[in-house]
């Protein structure tokens, strides 16, 4: 399985403290930050994990904390968004693969739930989430019908992690490649998801991890959640 973390961004809204090194090398407490665990998940989890992590800001610093990793450097990510951290890495897309973004913690339960997911394209969302979400999921049955930041009533928040088969991550490297091309390279790529739904009747399922634990670090609350969810799981292999 092909992993891609999405780690190329300034993290602005979490400034002043993220001014002098990126998101996800904030510290989580246990000798890890938040990039670090993820990957100790992936490989602890998934002995076949093929890891590929694109970075942008500070991107030496992410390379020095990693073993083990594949890097590509977005030299644009003061400019662009996801979208194009992704396209830089397409050729991760030929395969199976997870995509994840580079500033969500998430439990080992939950870890372990992701590398189960058998479907053939798959989107996490959290359906205890109904109100100040970030980006927002939508459904109808068991499809997701449409995400975005605009949504005003969804089932739940994104957790900021989608899995895809062979089949599906190719029809996702296309769309893309597109809009990129197109000049849509400040978009969120989950956008291009919703673009396959809407003109192509994309088939994207989803699961509901609102018995996880789990949180997207966008502000301070959100990197104390985190720490909490690191101590806490110390605490218990202690």
């Amino acid at each position: 399985m092909n992993y891609i973390i999405l780690a190329a961004g300034m993290g602005t809204r979490l400034h002043p403290f993220t001014k002098n090194y990126p998101k996800c090398m904030l510290n989580l407490g246990h000798g890890e930050n938040v990039v670090q665990r993820m990957v100790r998940l992936i490989k602890k989890y998934d002995n076949n994990a093929k890891i590929t992590i694109v970075v942008g800001f500070m991107h030496s610093e992410i390379e020095k904390c990693l073993t083990g990793c594949n890097f590509i450097v977005n030299p644009f990510y003061s400019i662009t968004n996801s979208i194009s951290s992704l396209w830089f890495s397409k050729e991760n897309l030929n395969d199976d693969v997870t995509i994840i973004n580079g500033d969500v913690v998430i439990s080992e339960k939950l870890m372990k739930k992701v590398i189960a997911i058998q479907e053939d394209a798959t989107v996490l969302l959290d359906s205890s989430i109904k109100k100040d979400g970030d980006y927002n999921v939508e459904i109808c049955d068991d499809r997701v019908v449409v995400m975005s930041k605009e949504l005003n009533k969804y089932h739940g928040e994104y957790v900021g992690i989608t899995k895809l088969k062979k089949e599906s991550a190719i029809v996702l490297q296309r769309e893309i490649c597109n809009l990129v091309d197109g000049g849509f390279f400040n978009e969120w790529y989950e956008n291009a998801l919703v673009q396959m739904i809407l003109n192509s009747d994309f088939q994207l399922s989803y699961i509901d991890v609102a018995d996880f634990e789990w949180t997207e670090i966008d502000s301070v609350n959100n990197l104390l959640d985190a720490r909490n969810l690191q101590k806490r799981e110390w605490m218990c292999k202690a």
